[in-house]
């Protein structure tokens, strides 16, 4: 984590006594320390000893929340629009248990992210005492590390190393649960404090026979695909992977985590790949001959059914996880270690090795071209004259540029998102991508701006998921954090829809939600915005889209709520159906490309 050491408090002088404060003291303290400036959170009874010594310190400041989740979700959003640690601070059991969500959702998308949880007295534990929750129990297997401090003696320890763990290696969330005993005791505040992480040693630097075999390989491939995942965001390495890119030539795809990271109008971005990604995109991985995975996971989503997974293909497999590597496709040469120095070592063994071997892609990139052209990113106008979903969200791209944040909910729209808006670089797009999580984009949209107080922050949400953590808008309001928020407003829980009406007879079980067109409006989103204080706006005419965007852009007094009222039989196209081969990618409803192979 990248400190401004000039705004970070001093420890005491060598040779000084340390000085004695109270465990919640230390807590705040070593936030100071270690550079927090911002924290999410909403107190209790077994985390308020902290809270007061919180309400003192000039240097971090507390936002509070109006539900733990929420105060998860903005730390996630502040980690991944920054790159800095996020954290969150909740009480003892259901203010813990409340976060679990957002620690599960950080532990999927490898996100950097500290929770600070109160817990009952330590005499009390284990006997179902009031507001108590074994959250360390709970949430071991979605974490890195989940500490149980019982003195004050160990706090600074603890947190420090707490962000050490999160920030480190493969990001992630670390928790911290604190006794009440441990907050109220007083000890010697010691720092910085003596961190021992046993077993805990993540791999940077590659092993260099490694690096060159992966040279040869891509040297003499004939249909290379780089495959770039989430992990070169959170390694800062889009710069490298350009670098890296160009002199391979070879095509790149961007997994939904990754959008950003390597630039959507280069020559050599063919899009997302995956269940809805881009028809080149989905066919360059199917039919590569060598895939060069590059900080990706191989889930489900991107590869359809595993088996049947680009068939022809060697894989390179680049992680600073080692269990990431062949835990689904095995790879012919694993490589362990940190994108940002393992891609400027395969570039100089890529150099060497074409010197010998002229690498010849010329045939590949004709075929993949000729899909670009018959294959474009579309959309078909809704039938009922409502608006395109696609058309606002691409309006919305359009209008505010690559240099804005973009969080995006679950659903229809999230895809639409990733699909119609332009990304040009990292940490702008923002998403529950292994989660799945309703509810993430307002917190998380709120957390971005908090980090990136000087970019235009959107959420791009659906009324499904707004309706999870709206209230977080109040949130906004009282602290001058002034997002945008779109409402892609189908009155339905959309993808659920369009799978019921693919795959279930057209039968819409319970999956109306009384919001957009038509209906009885319950609630109705203008209203609850101006409840909030925010400045609400319905759309529902296409030359009404425009005006809007630009009136949220020119407003930054206070958040934006518009109300994009669009057409429920709208569906995110191409599309992989679960449990296929990605060679059955359908363009729109039935209607898929020729592959190689076809019977």
């Amino acid at each position: 984590m990248s400190l401004d050491t000039a705004a970070v408090p001093r420890p005491p002088a060598r040779g000084a006594a340390a000085p004695v404060m109270t465990g919640a003291q230390a807590v705040v303290r070593s936030l100071d320390m270690l550079g927090v400036t911002d924290v999410f959170g909403l107190p209790g009874g077994a985390i308020m000893p902290v809270y007061d010594p919180l309400m003192d310190d000039e240097a971090v400041r507390h936002i509070l929340v109006r539900h733990e989740q929420g105060a998860g979700h903005a730390a996630e959003g502040y980690a991944a629009a920054s790159g800095r640690t996020g954290v969150a601070i909740a009480t003892s059991g259901p203010g813990a248990t409340n976060l679990v969500t957002a620690i599960a959702d950080a532990y999927m998308d490898s996100v950097p992210l500290v929770c600070i949880t109160g817990q009952v007295f330590s005499h009390l534990m284990g006997t179902d005492a009031f507001q108590e929750a074994d959250i360390v129990g709970i949430t071991m297997p979605i974490t890195k590390h989940s500490f149980l401090v019982k003195s004050a003696e160990e706090i600074p320890g603890a947190i420090a190393a707490a962000f050490e763990i999160a920030s480190t290696g493969r990001p992630g969330p670390v928790l911290v649960d604190i006794t009440k005993d441990a907050q109220q005791a007083s000890a010697p505040f010691v720092w910085p404090p003596k961190i021992e992480l046993p077993g805990y040693r993540p791999v940077t630097k590659a092993h260099g026979k490694q690096i060159q075999a992966a040279a040869q390989l891509i040297a003499h491939a004939k249909k290379p695909v780089l495959y770039v995942g989430g992990g070169v965001i959170r390694a800062r390495a889009a710069a490298e992977l350009r670098v890296f890119a160009e002199a391979t030539g070879a095509p790149v795809v961007t997994t939904l985590m990754a959008r950003g990271a390597f630039p959507d109008s280069h020559p050599q971005n063919l899009g997302m790949p995956g269940m809805h990604g881009t028809v080149p995109a989905v066919l360059a991985l199917q039919e590569s001959d060598l895939i060069v995975a590059l900080g990706a996971r191989f889930d489900d989503r991107v590869t359809g059914k595993a088996d049947e997974f680009a068939p022809n293909a060697q894989v390179v497999h680049v992680d600073i996880d080692p269990a990431e590597i062949s835990k689904i496709r095995t790879a012919d040469v694993p490589i362990v270690g940190d994108l940002k120095e393992v891609l400027v070592d395969l570039d100089a063994a890529f150099q060497s090795a074409r010197v010998d071997h002229t690498p010849d892609i010329a045939e590949w990139w004709a075929y993949l071209d000729g899909l670009v052209t018959e294959f474009p990113l579309g959309y078909a106008e809704p039938e009922d004259g409502l608006l395109a979903p696609q058309y606002v969200i691409k309006r919305i791209g359009e209008l505010t540029g690559p240099e804005a944040v973009y969080a995006a909910g679950v659903g229809q729209h999230q895809m639409w998102a990733a699909q119609f808006i332009s990304y040009e670089r990292p940490n702008a797009w923002l998403n529950s991508g292994g989660a799945g999580t309703m509810g993430y984009s307002v917190p998380a949209a709120m957390g971005a701006k908090v980090a990136e107080p000087d970019r235009v922050v959107w959420a791009i949400d659906g009324d499904g998921c707004f309706q999870m953590t709206n209230q977080e808008l109040a949130t906004c309001v009282l602290n001058d954090i002034p997002i945008k928020v779109a409402i892609i407003n189908n009155s339905s829980l959309g993808m659920v829809r369009q799978w019921q009406t693919l795959f279930f007879a057209g039968r819409h079980s319970n999956t109306d939600l009384n919001t957009g067109h038509g209906t009885v409006r319950v609630p109705d989103f203008v209203k609850l915005a101006e409840a909030y204080g925010c400045l609400g706006i319905r759309v529902e005419k296409i030359e009404e889209v425009d005006a809007a965007i630009t009136l949220a852009l020119e407003t930054n007094d206070r958040p934006v709520v518009i109300d994009f009222v669009v057409s429920a039989d709208a569906m995110v196209w191409p599309m992989v159906p679960q449990g296929v081969s990605n060679s059955f990618v359908q363009y729109a409803r039935d209607h898929a490309p020729s592959f190689d192979g076809e019977d």
